[in-house]
This record gives C-alpha cells, structure tokens and sequence, in this order.
C-alpha cells in the first residue's frame, strides 16, 4: 500500500539540472557501512570518469565522435554514453545533431570565466612579468583582447634606467603593437577579415602599418614564427616584442612581451630576447592550465 502523506510545503521537486547531477552518484541504500563505502567509490569514480570526458572533450576543438572519445578514456560505449548524456542535459557538454559529436558547452566557459576573471589573471601574470624584468631588465606587459584593439592588464618595470610608465589598463591599437598583432594573429580568417574590413589602419608613427595587404603579410609572418615584433611602430622611441599565452584549451587568450628604448633594445638585442619572452610565457601558459604550449598563435584559432 502506497503511503498517502502529502510531501512537506518545504520540499520542493528536484530541477532538472540537480536530477542529472544526481544521476552520478548510485542512490542511497540502507545495507550498512560497507554498501556506504561502495556508494561513495561509486561516486568518486563516476564523477573522476566524467571529468575525464569533459577535458578530452575540451581538447577537440572541433568536436570528438562517442567511438574515439571511448576510445581515449579508456570506457565501454555505452558507459561513455550515458556519462555524456548528463553532462549535455546539464549543459557542460553540446551534441550536434547532425554528425553527433560531442562539443564543450557555454556553462563551463562560464565557470572558468568566473574562475579566470581579469583579476585573477593579475595575480598570476604579475610574478611572471617580475621575473621577465629582472632578467631583460625592461618593461614587461600582459595584454588581452578588446574589441579591435588591446588592453594591458598588467605590467612591470624593470631594474634599468628610463624605464616606460605606460599605466595598467592602457588601450593600444592592434595593428601597430607587438602585442596586438599576436592577438590579430589568433584570430580564424573570417574574423581577421572582418578586422580589415572595419578596422581604421591610423598610423600612430611613420613606421605604422597603414596598408591592409601589407598587415596581412606581418600577421602571417607572426602566425608562422609565433613572435611578434614592433619597431617604433606605435612609438617612434620604443621597440617591442611579443608571443602568445594560451589556456587549458590552447586558446590563444592573451599576448606577453617586453618593450625598451630603441637606443638600448636594439633589433638584434630584441630577436635575442624572444626566447626569453617565450619562456616565460610558457611558463604563464603552464599557470592558465595548458598542457602543451605552442610556438604558433595560429595553433589554436579563437
């Protein structure tokens, strides 16, 4: 017989979201410590296997098939299916309907903003940037996207004299900076087009890039060295250089670089400092979760 007790006016029904959280862990049964102790392992392995998806998963930028997502973590089908079936009725995950690959969903991005807001980013570049003035004994810079152009969201002076006193928080135009043209470089075709196509090519000195064919010519020359340079291009008395910065997904999601005098950083000092820069945003990159760090922007297209 059925009991007939009305639930509680202070219970409320499951969302749909904590229904399919629920789902990965076995239900609770009344069998004693021991049934206790294999719930929780359940849990633990159902949880540590569906984690296991969603990395693989954020490695495939464009998409894994059920087969070889199996395949790489090392489950039957059916038990990657249904793993991945609560993850898309979460919303981590996306399944297109029509090769039915699995793809990363907007929910996650949101977490790891949250968790990779542009203050955190500060507190992680800044004791890079220390380290690269100590050793270049020059200005170092972090910068990421905005809109059409590039903002500096951290900086650090280095131990010589005449050091440059551009403020955090600076906008500098993408098309003459070693900083921006790393940005530009990251971007997939269509949007680089789009760039050129509304984008106002102002030239701040006379060494700017003021002609499109040309600035695509420079942008396929950084996505090929994967560094950038700037030779008084936004400052007539300022050299730069620069390279990317990736994230767990080996997105491009910032640029890193130092800039000096050209009466100390001359171009031959600069191409020697590259690889200096280049460690060290290896070693940003490594801070931001990627696990393999590329020499070319153009790796990972955002």
């Amino acid at each position: 017989m059925r009991s007939r007790t009305k639930p509680s006016t202070s219970e409320k029904p499951a969302s749909p979201r904590k229904a399919a959280v629920a789902k990965l862990v076995p239900p609770t049964q009344a069998d004693g410590d021991d049934a206790d102790d294999k719930q929780r392992a359940g849990g633990v392995q159902s949880l540590g296997r569906a984690f296991s998806i969603l990395e693989e998963v954020a490695r495939h930028r464009e998409g894994i098939g059920l087969a070889e997502l199996s395949k790489l973590v090392g489950l039957h089908n059916s038990t990657t299916f249904h793993l991945a079936k609560t993850l898309v009725s979460l919303g981590y995950l996306r399944q297109e309907k029509d090769n039915k690959r699995y793809r990363i969903g907007r929910p996650l991005f949101a977490l790891a903003a949250s968790a990779l807001d542009e203050i955190e980013m500060v507190n992680v570049a800044t004791p890079v940037l220390e380290a690269l003035s100590r050793e270049t004994s020059e200005s170092s810079h972090f910068a990421v996207r905005m809109g059409d152009a590039v903002i500096v969201i951290a900086r650090t002076s280095g131990p010589g004299a005449f050091q440059l006193t551009d403020r955090v928080g600076v906008v500098r135009p993408a098309h003459c900076t070693a900083l921006g043209k790393i940005i530009l470089a990251s971007l997939r075709p269509e949007q680089l087009k789009r760039f050129l196509d509304r984008a106002e090519l102002k030239p701040s000195t006379p060494k700017s890039i003021t002609d499109a064919g040309v600035l695509m010519r420079e942008i396929a020359e950084v996505q090929r060295t994967g560094v950038a340079f700037d030779d008084g291009e936004f400052n007539p008395e300022v050299r730069c250089v620069a390279v990317p910065v990736l994230d767990f997904t080996g997105q491009v999601i910032g640029a890193l670089g130092i800039s000096g005098p050209i009466w100390r950083l001359s171009n031959q000092a600069l191409h020697a400092s590259a690889q200096v820069v280049q460690v060290a945003a290896n070693r940003l990159s490594a801070e931001f979760g990627a696990k393999t760090t590329a020499s070319k922007p153009a790796a990972k297209k955002v």
